[in-house]
């Protein structure tokens, strides 16, 4: 039984891969286009939301 478990517990980690390179990628998206948008509502809904999180901005 103990092989079943870390066969099952390997399997749902590398599952968890492709799931959490996409949240990765859209979050970098998120703060780094949208944030320096040229589009005036867009750069200050990116630059509120990083203050809001305590993210450096300037």
């Amino acid at each position: 039984m103990a092989t079943t478990s870390s066969t099952s517990a390997s399997a749902s980690s590398s599952s968890l891969v492709m799931p959490r390179l996409i949240a990765a990628a859209l979050g970098a998206f998120i703060v780094g286009m949208v944030g320096f948008s040229h589009m005036t509502v867009a750069h200050n809904a990116g630059h509120d939301f990083r203050h809001s999180m305590a993210f450096p901005c300037h």
